[in-house]
């Protein structure tokens, strides 16, 4: 499968490793000198600005999607190629799924964590039947995936997570 756009869904904050600045730099030279256009939340700052800004430095293509009332509040990036401003979170996920053949999870809080449980609830749904990539930077998301396993012991899911997402541990993995 070759991957043109990528979502990316990752923190408006930095978070307290390095590490996951430094990911998410590596990612956006990554995107970019392989043409895979970035998809992804319209904000200036945390991770999700570094990959944008990254991405832009590298003459890449980013594409971002913000819904009115976080303008202010993610601070809009205006040095992206284009920004769309949706009406609402939902007409903005619905978006990025539409425009991205895959995508990928980075470092991030909440609306990280909803976007990706969004995305593989769909996948598993049969709504789409995109790649969904895990960036787990010095192991930030363990125990979000030792859960995961969890799930299915229990006997909650109705097939292994692992048919749905593909954990990698460094950026340059995506091209694997």
């Amino acid at each position: 499968m070759s991957i043109t756009s990528l979502a990316v869904f990752c923190g408006s904050r930095n978070g307290t490793d390095g590490v996951y600045a430094e990911h998410a730099r590596q990612l956006g030279k990554i995107m970019a000198q392989n043409n895979i256009e970035m998809i992804y939340g319209g904000g200036s700052t945390g991770i999700m600005g570094i990959v944008a800004d990254e991405v832009m430095q590298h003459n890449g293509k980013v594409t971002g999607i913000i819904p009115h009332i976080l303008v202010e509040w993610e601070h809009q990036h205006h040095g992206i190629t284009s920004l769309i401003i949706a009406d609402d979170m939902h007409e903005r996920k619905k978006k990025m799924y539409e425009l991205c053949d895959a995508a990928i999870i980075l470092p991030g809080g909440f609306g990280t964590l909803d976007e990706f449980f969004e995305m593989l609830t769909w996948n598993q749904l049969s709504i789409h039947d995109k790649k969904i990539f895990i960036l787990n930077s010095a192991g930030f998301f363990d125990h979000l995936l030792a859960h995961i396993d969890r799930l299915e012991k229990q006997g909650f899911l109705y097939e292994t997570a692992k048919e749905r997402i593909t954990v990698l541990s460094e950026p340059a993995q995506l091209l694997q």
